[in-house]
């Protein structure tokens, strides 16, 4: 029975771990109360798509690794997520964000990750793994949800008002270059790819964008380019951001690591 890789695993895993934790800073912060509830479960999907691809990987792993070590007690290096799902949610020098949080660039994240995740998710069903087969049937259901959810707000942003669609452009242009990383392919990916495990990523480029290019329309906004950055951080070579991120979820667990949760 072939298994996909722990590498490729943890790819998936911390990519799905990071934008939960980070989707979940909104608790409490929602600019309404069903904006609050709705990212919450959409964290919650994402944490639960993690657990079963930590739990995949920790098997393979053996040696009493769990999925709470590969969670809690990696350090930056050892991650493997895009660069994207770690920046904090407010566009640098954009002019157009008044606090610390900024919801266009929530929403702009997760619909140009949700748009590839249905498609990878999609594509994972027909895994030579079968236990990845099985958590992307049932990661597609979610992740169906998190597209809807973040494409009827694009356009609702982005055909609002002039403050609306200047935030929504602002994070677009601001987010759009790191999703090159999306097609950047290294070496687990590529190995994946190769025994049937994982997917040929430059296959699902041209459904990507005009899922992209179609909302963007709608939504009266323009496609920003997306050159300029390929970021590293399937090679666990990341952003600063990634370590105060990790800092804040991981440090109850590693200050009482024989706890039982």
């Amino acid at each position: 029975m072939t298994q996909a890789s722990v590498d490729y695993l943890l790819h998936l895993a911390d990519n799905a771990l990071v934008l939960g934790q980070r989707n979940a800073e909104w608790c409490g912060h929602g600019p309404i109360l069903e904006e609050d509830i709705a990212m919450a479960n959409i964290s919650l999907d994402l944490i639960g798509q993690a657990r079963l691809l930590y739990q995949a990987a920790a098997a393979q792993l053996g040696n009493d690794t769990s999925e709470d070590r590969l969670a809690y007690f990696r350090d930056v290096p050892d991650f493997k997520n895009y660069t994207l799902l770690e920046l904090p949610h407010s566009p640098p020098l954009a002019g157009t964000a008044a606090a610390s949080r900024d919801y266009a660039t929530t929403i702009a994240r997760n619909f140009l990750y949700s748009a590839l995740m249905v498609l990878m998710w999609e594509g994972l069903q027909q895994s030579q793994d079968p236990q990845l087969a099985a958590i992307a049937a049932k990661s597609l259901k979610e992740v169906r949800y998190h597209l809807r959810h973040a494409r009827d707000w694009m356009v609702r942003m982005g055909d609002g008002t002039s403050e609306s669609h200047a935030r929504a452009q602002a994070a677009l242009n601001h987010l759009m270059p790191y999703t090159q990383e999306f097609w950047a392919v290294c070496a687990f990916e590529q190995a994946a790819q190769q025994d049937g495990t994982g997917l040929d990523m430059a296959a699902l480029r041209s459904d990507w964008q005009a899922l992209v290019n179609e909302t963007v329309t709608q939504a009266q906004l323009q496609t920003p380019s997306d050159q300029g950055f390929i970021p590293t951080g399937k090679q666990g070579v990341h952003s600063e951001h990634l370590g105060f991120l990790l800092a804040e979820m991981q440090s109850l667990a590693r200050a009482h690591p024989q706890a039982n949760w």
